[in-house]
């Protein structure tokens, strides 16, 4: 399945009113694709909520399945946009896009995360300083899954 099938997909399920879910299997790929809002029921399959190259959603408050806050006070975290791999660096010779310490400008590259071998640069939504980074190089994470925690300025 490549990205233009995905995005169609995608389309017709945020287009149409009457559709609240679609499940396709293609060549051993199994996509769901639920419309936000709609009961989540426990599933196998991955689901994508948006398409690839989604810029990251920032979160202000924890939730019960994603990893805590460094301090919880104040706090920001840039979250995975998709179901992928995370990587810190562009490729393995390099240093990583951000350490903990550093501050970011909003609009930042803070990392990728593959998916389908799209490589997606995550960037950060808010000016601050990385307090931390809970999810290891080159670890599976979920949609949602808490990838960054940025003290703002």
């Amino acid at each position: 399945m490549n990205f233009k099938e995905l995005k169609e997909l995608i389309e017709i399920v945020s287009t149409n009113d009457n559709i609240e879910e679609l499940e396709v299997e293609k060549a051993g790929v199994r996509l769901k694709v639920r419309k936000a809002g709609s009961a989540r029921k426990p599933t196998q399959s991955f689901d994508v909520p948006h398409p690839q190259g989604a810029a990251a959603r920032v979160l202000n408050q924890p939730s019960a399945d994603t990893p805590a806050a460094a301090d919880g006070a104040g706090v920001f975290f840039v979250a995975s946009p998709m179901v992928g791999t995370f990587y810190r660096a562009p490729n393995p010779d390099t240093e990583p896009f951000v350490k903990v310490g550093d501050f970011v400008e909003k609009g930042s590259v803070v990392c990728i995360v593959e998916a389908m071998k799209l490589m997606n640069e995550i960037e950060s939504e808010v000016a601050g300083e990385i307090v931390s980074i809970p999810v290891e190089n080159g670890q599976p994470v979920e949609y949602g899954e808490r990838l960054f925690a940025i003290r703002p300025r």
